[in-house]
């Protein structure tokens, strides 16, 4: 795979380079023909290739900012990360625009220096696509690979689709010094949508069911249907589904229980047996980005507790914020809005689900061996920040999941050395999506069944039916599965698709409309008794066309094409989302 070959791919980087590199994200200089012969001339230069690919997939094991920060799972603490300064203000527009984390969303190159964008991962994808097709490669070879790029390829394609709706498909190499005619249209969502399927579908039995050995980190058939069954469900929702189309929600279940009938994915017994390089490539994993030593990760550097043991270990960068908190069910698998579940507000954190202690550090939590104490006025240098003068948490909460305990994150900050691969896709992500599915697609029985796999997992709660033996009606089964999948699936940048495709962050009670808050502890009358007082954080605007990022200005200024689009089913005008 990539990480066993990373050396060699180094040493092709200048061939590589010339190969992929651009200058502009539709057009690409002549150099590109310099090395066919080398990079083109055996399978083993073209993995390399491919294996450089890979290695452009957005993982954010080294990102100082992620999807939860952008969603109400998360407060980011720095004042100068776009998502306070541009998503938490409703400042978004074609000229302020954010290229997501890792440049998830970025369109192309904004300037010769600039990073890359997703139009010049795609060509990379083109240009591997031809040029092996064209090849004398074995067709074993062809039949594998050309299936991993257009995997890899409707990859970067779905980012775009999600963040932006309707975009140019181009499926061939451009090239300005050969043809002018390098300008695309945007196609609409729905055509969008329907290209990236389609891909999906035609490769679905080209690779194995999952990879083992040399071959971890690449595509296989569970990655493939679970990636088409991902962009199905987001096409079935409110988002994109305002007719609420019954048949798009059954489309969606057909393609995840059929990674489901792969049956070579099972559950970890916890969630905490996920997120460490002892439990790396374990079978709960469909898709993962593979670490290495060359090529570690900075979680624990990046997000987890600022200070252990007197020393700061960590920015702080992920706090999980009172909101994803309270929804943490009770053991007895209650929400604590539930007078029957037990709650107690002045001991929060007492018989909570299993999941709570496996996710979130609070006040009392221990951490590395020592106790995290964020309450005020017993000197601890993890005392909520109540005014953003530091890197200490201000929600009173730092992340445990995802993070590796045994890692020292001072080291870690300072040396990338965390070995835990990236998860894109897992199985308890999978039975999720197939029961949300199939409860809009009409059939209940089916969704609870699905569900308890997961919320019973390493005894972690009673059953749906034991938890409620009088039954539950399709609304409060619809608000259950929404907050497992909050809660299963916290850190791991699912949320922000999720209130999106849902259409619940705008209005009055949007949840990204909705102040951000945390727990403040204190002794307010020194008598010795705590009390827990929520404490707001901070404000947040959505505005109801943040739904769809805007089409950056520099593009539709190079794109007069794109212009040119105005009306139609997505509403545009002169090419840009409506509202921009």
């Amino acid at each position: 795979m990539r990480i066993h070959n990373i050396i060699k791919t180094v040493c092709l980087a200048g061939s590589l380079a010339l190969l992929s590199a651009c200058e502009d994200w539709l057009e690409i200089e002549p150099k590109d023909r310099f090395g066919d012969t080398t990079v083109w001339g055996s399978e083993e230069n073209a993995d390399m290739f491919l294996n450089d690919i890979y290695n452009q997939l957005p993982h954010l094991n080294n990102e100082t900012q992620n999807l939860d920060q952008y969603s109400d799972n998360s407060y980011v603490g720095a004042e100068w990360m776009n998502a306070r300064t541009t998503i938490y203000t409703g400042a978004l527009s074609p000229t302020s625009w954010i290229p997501g984390p890792w440049d998830m969303w970025k369109w192309g190159r904004q300037n010769n220096d600039d990073a890359k964008g997703q139009y010049e991962r795609i060509r990379s994808c083109n240009l591997f696509i031809t040029k092996v097709t064209e090849s004398d490669f074995s067709a074993e070879y062809k039949k594998e690979r050309l299936a991993e790029v257009r995997f890899l390829r409707a990859w970067f394609y779905h980012y775009l689709w999600m963040a932006y709706g309707g975009v140019p498909i181009i499926t061939e190499v451009l090239d300005n010094n050969v043809s002018t005619d390098i300008f695309y249209p945007r196609e609409t969502a729905q055509k969008t949508f329907e290209f990236i399927d389609k891909e999906l579908d035609e490769i679905k039995d080209d690779l194995p069911p999952r990879r083992s050995g040399s071959d971890l980190g690449r595509a296989s058939k569970g990655a493939i249907l679970t990636l088409k069954g991902w962009v199905e469900l987001f096409h079935a929702s409110e988002l994109r589904n305002p007719g609420k189309d019954k048949k798009r929600w059954e489309a969606a279940a057909a393609t995840l229980k059929d990674v489901i009938d792969l049956q070579v994915y099972h559950l970890q017994p916890t969630i905490l047996d996920l997120w460490t390089e002892a439990t790396n490539n374990n079978d709960e994993v469909i898709f993962d980005f593979q670490m290495s030593k060359q090529n570690g990760g900075r979680r624990e550097g990046l997000f987890g507790p600022v200070f252990v043991k007197g020393v700061q270990s960590s920015w702080g960068n992920m706090q999980p914020t009172q909101e994803l908190v309270d929804d943490y069910c009770m053991a007895n698998g209650l929400p604590i809005t539930d007078p029957a579940s037990g709650y107690n507000k002045n001991n929060p954190y007492k018989n909570r689900e299993k999941r709570f202690y496996q996710s979130i550090l609070y006040d009392g939590s221990m951490w590395q061996g020592e106790e995290i104490i964020t309450r005020v006025g017993v000197g601890s240098p993890n005392e909520i920040d109540t005014s953003s003068d530091s890197d200490v948490t201000n929600t009173g909460y730092y992340t445990r999941k995802t993070i590796d305990e045994s890692v020292n994150g001072a080291d870690n900050l300072q040396m990338s050395n965390g070995m835990a691969n990236y998860i894109f896709f897992r199985y308890a992500d999978v039975l999720l999506m197939y029961a949300e599915a199939s409860l809009e697609a009409g059939d209940k029985p089916t969704a609870i069944e699905y569900l308890d796999m997961v919320r019973t997992r390493g005894d972690n709660m009673p059953s749906i039916g034991d938890t409620y033996p009088q039954g539950i009606t399709e609304n409060q089964l619809r608000e259950i599965i929404r907050r497992d999948r909050r809660i299963e699936l916290a850190f791991e940048d699912k949320r922000w698709w999720d209130i999106l495709r849902w259409k619940i962050c705008d209005g009055e009670n949007g949840v990204m409309n909705k102040p951000i808050g945390g727990m403040k502890i204190e002794d307010t009358n020194g008598d010795g008794v705590w009390e827990y007082n929520y404490h707001e954080v901070g404000k947040r605007t959505f505005l109801p066309r943040m739904y769809y990022q805007p089409i950056p200005q520099y593009v539709i200024d190079k794109n007069p094409v794109i212009r040119e689009q105005n009306g139609g089913e997505d509403g545009w005008v002169n090419g840009q989302n409506p509202g921009y």
